[in-house]
């Protein structure tokens, strides 16, 4: 299973809260109006993730950003992402990302953690290889571990029916692929 909160940092080092969370949705205009249970539930949730990954509310604010933003055809015109994607074996840890996530169960972590083992066993892959492609893919970037958090909170956001939709993972999977030449 992956661990949403990493063993070096305790809960004590976490700055924001739901409300910092809720503050920053209104302020981009990803929600307007008053929130629902399910959607201050999950702000708690993405404050809990997200922010003992995030320096300062800027950071916060940028990793939500991949959460409410996403654009397939803008993260491929990025040299970086093609790079990412001729990395060995990373157009088939696609595939085989896509062909999990058309399962439509919600993506949590248990099933992250699963789908990315399946990965690993059918791959016979790890690491960068393995984990930029699926980063990319679903958050966007490339980029570290904080990434695999976003990526946490697709599905939730997406059912939490906030003003800005938010794409499911299996939702990006899609359209990600269909993108890729």
């Amino acid at each position: 299973m992956i661990n949403p909160e990493p063993a070096n940092v305790s809960s004590a080092e976490n700055k924001f809260t739901a409300s910092d969370v809720a503050q920053i949705l209104s302020e981009r205009s990803w929600h307007t109006g008053e929130f629902s249970a399910e959607q201050l539930h999950w702000c708690e949730q993405a404050g809990a993730l997200l922010g003992p990954q995030s320096t300062g509310r800027v950071a916060l604010a940028n990793l939500l950003s991949l959460v409410f933003h996403y654009d397939a055809k803008e993260i491929l015109s990025h040299t970086d992402s093609h790079a990412t994607l001729s990395r060995y074996a990373a157009r088939d840890a696609l595939r085989e990302l896509a062909r999990l996530l058309l399962d439509p169960r919600p993506l949590t972590s248990d099933r992250f953690s699963e789908l990315i083992e399946k990965m690993k066993m059918k791959l016979d892959i790890r690491g960068r290889e393995l984990f930029q492609t699926v980063r990319l893919s679903l958050a966007g970037r490339s980029g570290e571990g904080d990434l695999d958090r976003v990526i946490l909170l697709l599905d939730e956001a997406a059912a939490a029916d906030f003003t800005t939709p938010v794409k499911s993972a299996r939702n990006r999977i899609i359209e990600f692929c269909a993108t890729v030449d």
